[in-house]
């Protein structure tokens, strides 16, 4: 069910380490291209290339675009009390965790008279995704919604597909998600289109472009924010989703296949990876296996994912070399199921799970951390969503006459050096008198 690849007796470079990582590589260079026409399709046609994506990804035609305010209500009124309940425990618990990650200022005085504050300013508007196609996540309008909250975003827009089981409407969960957090202006659309219409705006629904767009989806939906980057900023690239897990023969065998399967139900090209240094845990693990996906819901899809070449069970020669592994794969989700764990060792990962009573379910929803992760070995450069990701840091330079006169000379000598002597004459002709 998952394939091996066996690295015992081999010293590998790093090079050689991230060649050897399992990746779909060929479906997302095949997303990329996808994803960027579909983009530029909505840019020159806006809401007419929107409706041809629905009724062609979506299965919907003639539907609201932009959810009027009464779906809302109306969604939030018929809310199930227990969802209600566990999503504001989630809210509660993100708002905790995003409000630690907004940064005091900082003023540094470099002498008298001489002051640099570094602020961090919010964004004005930004778009949220929110993914409804194989799944419904009102978890992730939390995880989108309430770190642009707390950073102090003023306008904020999500999206999510059309439902063809509810009349061309968002799934109502989603919607009672967002009307509990106060956000009013919901679209119905999907996928790289969505993307698109955030970034370069649809007059005809309304939209106007914002400046950031964040949110997991598929490979589509991540390979979207590539084609956009550099007309609005966008967090990580939030594709199918990724579990590593690093184990050895402390690890309870059937607690690993249970986390594998949870992350493998997502999609078809989930990434379900086990690095041990223990022949026999590899064996458990795959013995555990069978029974589980043939008792869960999306047996197809888990299926399909574990037999996927972004799959596989990695045999190492000890957990140094499985540390090593683990930072050139880079994983959105690593779990930690050692008998002595080190996550300080670990420094490549999107969020870091430690020990048999941390799974990545627990960030999925309630840990107060947030899951919209970076993927495809985008943690070795790249953080998940947070506050930060809604900020912009910004210096403020304050120089009196005095602490501009201590460095002229040096300022002009740099000038010179540098064939700008009009940046020094800028200095110098404020002391002409």
């Amino acid at each position: 069910m998952l394939r091996t690849i066996d690295l015992r007796g081999r010293v590998l470079s790093p090079a050689e380490l991230l060649a050897v990582v399992p990746r779909a590589d060929a479906a997302r260079d095949e997303a990329l291209a996808t994803a960027a026409r579909l983009v530029a399709d909505v840019a020159h046609r806006g809401e007419e290339a929107l409706r041809e994506q629905a009724a062609r990804f979506d299965r919907v035609s003639d539907h609201a675009i932009r959810v009027p305010a009464d779906h809302l209500d109306e969604a939030l009124r018929d809310l199930d009390p227990q969802i209600r309940a566990a999503l504001d425990e989630a809210i509660s618990r993100v708002r905790t965790a995003s409000a630690a990650q907004v940064p005091a200022p900082v003023v540094t005085e470099l002498g008298d008279g001489a002051r640099v504050t570094q602020r961090w300013q919010p964004v004005r508007r930004v778009g949220l995704y929110v993914p409804g196609g194989k799944a419904v996540y009102p978890s992730s309008v939390v995880m989108n919604a309430v770190p642009a909250q707390v950073a102090g975003v003023r306008e904020v827009a999500l999206a999510s597909p059309p439902q063809a089981d509810f009349g061309g409407r968002v799934h109502p969960v989603i919607l009672a998600a967002a009307r509990l957090l106060g956000v009013t202006e919901v679209y119905a659309m999907g996928g790289a289109g969505a993307i698109g219409a955030f970034a370069h705006g649809v007059a005809e629904i309304g939209l106007d472009p914002v400046d950031v767009v964040t949110g997991p989806g598929n490979n589509f939906v991540a390979s979207a924010k590539r084609a956009v980057a550099g007309r609005v900023g966008t967090d990580s690239e939030a594709g199918a989703t990724e579990i590593l897990v690093v184990a050895d023969d402390s690890a309870t065998p059937a607690l690993v296949a249970a986390d594998l399967v949870s992350q493998a139900e997502h999609d078809e090209q989930a990434s379900a990876v086990l690095v041990t240094d223990s022949p026999a845990l590899a064996e458990a693990v795959r013995a555990a296996l069978p029974a589980r996906v043939a008792s869960t819901r999306h047996t197809e899809r888990v299926t399909a994912a574990f037999h996927g070449p972004q799959s596989a069970v990695v045999l190492v020669d000890d957990i140094a070399q499985a540390t090593a592994f683990s930072n050139a794969y880079a994983p959105e989700h690593l779990e930690l199921h050692l008998a002595d764990p080190r996550p300080e060792d670990f420094v490549n990962a999107g969020a870091v799970f430690v020990g048999p009573y941390t799974p990545v379910s627990l960030g999925d929803y309630l840990a107060g951390s947030n899951h919209v992760l970076p993927t495809g070995g985008q943690a070795r450069y790249s953080a998940g969503l947070s506050a930060a990701t809604f900020l912009r840091p910004q210096q403020v330079v304050e120089y009196d006459r005095a602490a501009l006169s201590r460095v002229r000379d040096a300022i002009v000598t740099l000038a010179d050096a540098e064939a700008l002597p009009a940046h020094g004459e800028a200095v110098t002709a404020r002391f002409d008198d």
